[in-house]
């Protein structure tokens, strides 16, 4: 949930009346003392029935799945977009410099062996924040069941092109191919590519002066005759940094002709194996050169992390 706003628009209803519409809108940060100014409720007189009734279903099935189970205390902040990749604030560089290094070695006969593990961006859904992670922290941030997957014996050298390969091979076209996707996708009313370059766009509008100058809290801000007109509380932009599609851990500092494990998320094994057999010759690699590399799936490696590096 991002914002609730509304409209009105002040109509002269004389026939034959010439004069323009008014327009006011505004826009309402999701949180419940705006919701309660707004009706004119109080937090006696706010609820309803229904909407206890879901809050105690909620509740409910967080007990029933021990949501609150608590892994560890994170040191930091670390974002998905608010923080340049990489960066030590990035949730990104989190994940693929130290979280996959440590989750992926528990329970596995193939730790000792070299490795270069890849996964798409996307895999990753919200910040994550200093103080006390928990399950529902986990999932919040991670939420999907992918699993970890595998190619043995990979040389070196050619593994490592597959990173670059995947975000930048063929630019021009790639972005001619995700322009038309956009464009599919928003007619069936996905927005997420657009919604993204709407926070750019409202990211490079602010300087970190004006950050600095305006005291705001971070949050959304409107851009039209008057920017912030209509927006019920007055905020300064959010950073925004764009990040790859696809991020990969540290390449190993062995020579080019060293066999490793090629370990990446099955969401992308289709992709992957065709950028892998793009960049050699010597072998095509087909879904059964692929293994299972871990017991665990991606939205369990926070927690796995949290437990070993957070106590």
């Amino acid at each position: 949930m991002e914002t609730v706003g509304f409209l009105s628009a002040d109509l002269d209803f004389k026939k034959g009346s010439k004069n323009n519409i008014t327009f006011n809108r505004r826009y309402l940060d999701p949180n419940r003392v705006t919701y309660e100014y707004h009706t004119r409720r109080n937090g006696f007189t706010f609820d309803t029935i229904t909407g206890s009734l879901i809050s105690a279903g909620m509740k409910a099935l967080a007990k029933k799945f021990d949501l609150s189970a608590l892994f560890g205390t994170a040191p930091q902040d670390y974002t998905l977009s608010r923080d340049p990749f990489p960066s030590n604030g990035s949730l990104l560089s989190l994940l693929a410099e130290q979280v996959l290094p440590v989750a992926l070695t528990i329970n596995n006969t193939r730790a000792s062996i070299p490795n270069i593990v890849i996964t798409n961006s996307g895999g990753l859904r919200f910040d994550v924040y200093a103080g006390p992670f928990d399950k529902n922290d986990q999932l919040t941030a991670s939420p999907f069941d992918d699993s970890f997957l595998f190619i043995p014996n990979v040389t070196l050298g050619v593994a490592k092109q597959v990173l670059p390969a995947l975000n930048n091979a063929g630019a021009n076209e790639k972005r001619e191919v995700l322009e038309a996707r956009e464009e599919e996708l928003y007619k069936r009313g996905a927005v997420d590519m657009r919604y993204r370059r709407w926070l750019e766009e409202m990211h490079l509008r602010a300087s970190e002066e004006r950050r600095a100058a305006a005291n705001l809290t971070l949050g959304y801000v409107t851009q039209d005759s008057c920017p912030g007109v209509g927006d019920d509380t007055l905020h300064t932009p959010l950073p925004f940094f764009s990040v790859p599609d696809f991020i990969g851990s540290q390449t190993p500092a062995l020579s080019d002709d060293t066999p490793i494990d090629f370990v990446f998320i099955n969401f992308i094994e289709t992709q992957l194996l065709q950028t892998l057999n793009s960049l050699q010759s010597d072998k095509v690699y087909t879904t059964s050169d692929v293994q299972s590399y871990s017991p665990f799936l991606l939205n369990e490696v926070f927690g796995l992390f949290a437990q070993e590096k957070w106590n």
